[in-house]
């Protein structure tokens, strides 16, 4: 997804909830902390993950995915799409929403995406564990975007069982070995 189709798919979801602040935590949030060209792997992505700031039952995220969402006009029309999700949809770092990036544009007519910082995200896709994730992750270690000391301070700091820590850790040692 380019930024320009990014920053119309955070516009049309506030626009949909009526606020002028939302929260990102898929693989687009990517676009709030790299500018310039993102690595292959992110830009494949239609979907822009969008979660309220308050949705305390996830009612606002089921008005994105009627409105904006995969199969809609919005959809059919753009070739991309908001998907409605709730913030704890992903596993995270404890301290995250501490590091949240703010995107704000023209684009955006001022309207303030918080986005995951990208050593969040990544802990996030390699919990998550698909191909894609994956694929995703040792793009953003092989393009410098994610630092692995500082991926292992992460994955210290993430409530996860022990198999899918040792899981990650090995990724990031043999991706740090590239």
């Amino acid at each position: 997804m380019k930024r320009t189709e990014f920053e119309h798919a955070v516009r049309a979801a506030a626009a949909v909830l009526g606020v002028e602040e939302l929260l990102v935590i898929g693989s687009q949030a990517l676009h709030g902390s790299v500018e310039g060209d993102l690595p292959e792997e992110a830009l494949r992505s239609v979907e822009v993950d969008v979660a309220a700031l308050k949705d305390p039952e996830g009612r606002k995220a089921d008005l994105i995915d009627g409105a904006i969402g995969e199969a809609s006009m919005f959809h059919a029309t753009f070739g991309y799409y908001a998907q409605g999700v709730e913030a704890v949809t992903a596993v995270l770092p404890k301290g995250w929403e501490n590091r949240l990036v703010q995107f704000q544009t023209k684009g955006t007519r001022d309207v303030i995406a918080w986005c995951l910082e990208p050593h969040d995200l990544w802990i996030s896709k390699m919990i998550a564990g698909r191909p894609k994730d994956l694929e995703f992750g040792l793009a953003l270690v092989e393009g410098g975007i994610v630092d692995p000391s500082e991926l292992v301070s992460r994955l210290e700091n993430v409530d996860v069982q022990e198999p899918v820590r040792n899981r990650i850790a090995g990724k990031i040692e043999a991706w740090r070995k590239r």
